[in-house]
């Protein structure tokens, strides 16, 4: 699967594939957000969707290699992405994570076993699940539901919308 390869040069951004939705098949804005690391190198690439007309983002989808800090949180705190969704929000309401539920979801040919996660603030949808590159993916949807059909447009982006002009 080509999302799953490492590149081999490092651009001037992340040296992993970044797998979301496609800017050309969003309607709304994005914004690309990337994690540095004290030596340069790239710890999590996040993308914001807005579709509410500069209201807040209706999604954030991040990406974070293994060994980035963002992924580590204790237990019940919620995901890197959701607490930039609700700082995104201005929503300062204490979210908590209160469950987990895995489930499989078909990606192509391909099967991923998905975590959704149910928080104590209902309007947030989150799910995760690892690449085979030991890349965590979260989805963070604000007021509307993350259906199986999101992740058929999932791919890889190309690796110039991460350079630096």
């Amino acid at each position: 699967m080509s999302f799953l390869r490492r590149r081999s040069a490092t651009p001037a951004g992340p040296d992993f594939d970044v797998l979301a939705m496609d800017p050309g098949d969003w309607p709304g804005n994005l914004g690309a957000g990337l994690l540095p690391a004290p030596d340069g190198s790239c710890q999590g690439v996040f993308l914001r969707y807005d579709l509410f007309g500069g209201r807040g983002p209706a999604m954030i989808i991040g990406n974070l290699p293994q060994g980035s800090p963002a992924r580590e949180v204790a237990e019940g705190e919620v995901p890197f992405e959701v607490a930039q969704l609700l700082l995104a929000l201005e929503n300062d309401e204490e979210v908590t994570v209160v469950g987990t539920e895995d489930m499989p979801v078909m990606q192509g040919d391909n099967l991923l076993i998905v975590r959704r996660l149910k928080l104590s603030e209902s309007r947030i949808s989150c799910v995760q699940f690892d690449r085979s590159d030991n890349v965590l993916v979260t989805i963070a949807a604000w007021d509307r539901p993350i259906t199986d059909d999101l992740y058929a447009l999932l791919k890889p982006l190309p690796a110039e919308l991460f350079q630096q002009g």
